[in-house]
């Protein structure tokens, strides 16, 4: 199945107008009543799409909504069968106090080629095309993934820059990037949007790593693997509920290494539109009554694509 540029434009309508649903609350500390305005945004025009859509990553079971919820069917029924990976705001801390960095995300593929991740933690690494896939795996040390990384490349140590989010839990890595005089991009949150720094050289970044959120990582994977990056993700279960959700989800090694490959087949979409800014786009800008959003998006096979909409809610 082809995903069509018309649903891919309809993505980004969905995706824009999930952003500017939370504008009136940047810089507010209101960072749930942010997240439900882009959520029921988002939910609307989804269910507008003839699609037959399904969310296998979102923010919660049925129990938890109004957020879009892991199972939830979405769209008119009219149309092919759409897994779904939803993040109305990635970086919901970000809206709240006007920081950079905060955007509405989506992805989709057809039936069955989007990972169906558990809401758990994942331990990755990502890395351009640039990197010979051998290079650099989960199962390596820091000190042999940036030496072989830095080999790769031919960059000195001191030349390399990691982004890792700023978390206790990554004390150990930390400790061994400076050892080896490694630069460092620290991120307080929105780990999507860490892993896409390694898609372009110009954003300086030429390994993303460390542990984050598993829907997160299934998502990122959606953009990353358009650009050919490299992408390995394993998850991380912590308690028994953890371990029993996994396996309704049909996991059943829990140690498991997943390649870019095996978390995203077949084409795939990603959306996503900046809420404030980043490096990849400006954040939501009000012009009259209306306002001016950017959007970058993968179609597999293309390039990251920046679009500039203009938006009027009503």
């Amino acid at each position: 199945m082809n995903l069509s540029s018309e649903l891919l434009n309809n993505i980004i309508d969905v995706t824009s107008k999930s952003a500017v649903a939370c504008y009136s609350f940047i810089g507010k500390n209101e960072k749930i009543l942010a997240d439900k305005a882009s959520t029921d945004i988002m939910r609307k025009e989804l269910n507008k799409l003839d699609i037959n859509g399904e969310v296998v990553i979102g923010e919660g079971e049925l129990d938890e909504a109004p957020m879009l919820y892991i199972g939830e069917k979405l769209g008119t029924g009219n149309g092919p069968n759409i897994d779904i990976a939803v993040d109305p705001v990635e970086g919901t801390n970000f809206v709240a106090k006007n920081l950079p960095g905060a955007m509405s995300v989506l992805a989709m593929a057809e039936k069955g080629n989007l990972f169906n991740a558990p809401e758990t933690y994942m331990e990755k690494i990502a890395v351009s095309n640039d990197v010979p896939k051998e290079a650099v795996d989960l199962d390596f040390s820091v000190e042999k993934n940036i030496n072989n990384l830095s080999e790769a490349l031919n960059k000195k140590t001191n030349e390399i820059t990691v982004c890792l989010l700023d978390r206790p839990r990554h004390d150990r890595i930390i400790k061994s990037l400076n050892k080896l005089n490694v630069n460092i991009k620290f991120i307080s949150d929105g780990d999507v949007s860490g892993a896409l720094l390694v898609t372009d050289k110009n954003y300086g970044v030429d390994m993303f790593m460390g542990i984050g959120g598993g829907p997160e990582g299934v998502i990122a994977a959606a953009a990353l693997d358009a650009e050919n990056c490299k992408f390995q993700g394993r998850f991380l279960f912590k308690t028994d509920r953890d371990i029993i959700r996994a396996k309704k989800m049909g996991i059943r090694d829990l140690t498991k290494k997943y390649d870019i490959h095996e978390i995203i087949k077949g084409e795939s979409i990603f959306c996503a539109t900046g809420i404030t800014n980043s490096d990849f786009m400006k954040g939501i800008q009000r012009k009259n009554e209306k306002y001016i959003t950017e959007t970058i998006y993968t179609h597999k096979k293309s390039k990251l694509a920046l679009v500039k909409k203009e938006i009027s809610l009503t």
